[in-house]
């Protein structure tokens, strides 16, 4: 079995989403304060975070889209391991929107069919060139409304890609996020080191949430699995 991680580091004050809360990671209590509290017998250090459901490597809840939808407590944990494949989309200037054009080459370059109940992952390469920049903030390039609606097409619960948001910044993200609740599918933002799985055919993905009571989103520890 060979694990590739897909999931961006935590650590205080790790770039979040504009508008939205920091992250917020530090010592609770050191190993010397609680050595003494215990009579100097033993001493267990804990540390603590605070951070927005949408933070880090992190999965959009139907909830995140609409007040009625589905919380991430609710989302059926089936979607979370599930066949994948990578669609390579480096090529893809800053800030541009994909389309379904650009979707459907790169499905016949990367030679392998999008799994039906599966995920789509797609590297723009803008993570490994602008983070932890102020422009892995706003310079993403993303998939507009058609290639959503394309994507959905093609059976897929969710699809993912290495940047803060699916869209382009702008109206655009927004139309793909309503697009999303419209089609029945979400997505996974903030993903890293896709570049490892170009080429590699399908894998088995690995995104488990947290189960937050009614939340719109969580962490994920996102992972691509190769069973040898």
């Amino acid at each position: 079995m060979r694990i590739v991680d897909l999931s961006r580091e935590l650590y205080h004050r790790t770039p979040t989403y504009p508008g939205q809360p920091p992250i917020i990671h530090g010592v609770w209590k050191t190993h010397a304060e609680a050595f003494a509290e215990s009579g100097n017998v033993q001493g267990n250090s804990v540390m603590y975070f605070s951070m927005p459901d949408h933070g880090g490597t992190h999965i959009d809840a139907p909830r995140h889209f609409g007040p009625d939808a589905t919380p991430i407590d609710e989302y059926p944990l089936e979607n979370c391991i599930v066949p994948g494949i990578c669609l390579d989309l480096r090529h893809i200037p800053p800030r541009a929107e994909i389309t379904p054009a650009d979707l459907e080459a790169a499905v016949e370059a990367a030679g392998v069919a999008i799994p039906q109940g599966g995920t789509v992952l797609l590297c723009t390469g803008h993570h490994a060139r602008t983070f932890p920049t102020p422009a892995y903030s706003t310079d993403n390039p993303g998939v507009n409304v058609a290639a959503t609606e394309w994507l959905a097409r093609q059976g897929i619960v969710h699809f993912g890609i290495d940047s803060m948001r699916p869209g382009p910044e702008g109206v655009v993200n927004a139309l793909v996020h309503k697009a999303c609740l419209e089609l029945g599918i979400t997505h996974i933002e903030s993903l890293c080191n896709l570049e490892a799985l170009i080429g590699q055919g399908v894998f088995r993905f690995i995104g488990l949430p947290l189960k937050w009571r009614g939340g719109t989103g969580s962490p994920i520890r996102a992972v691509a699995v190769f069973e040898d």
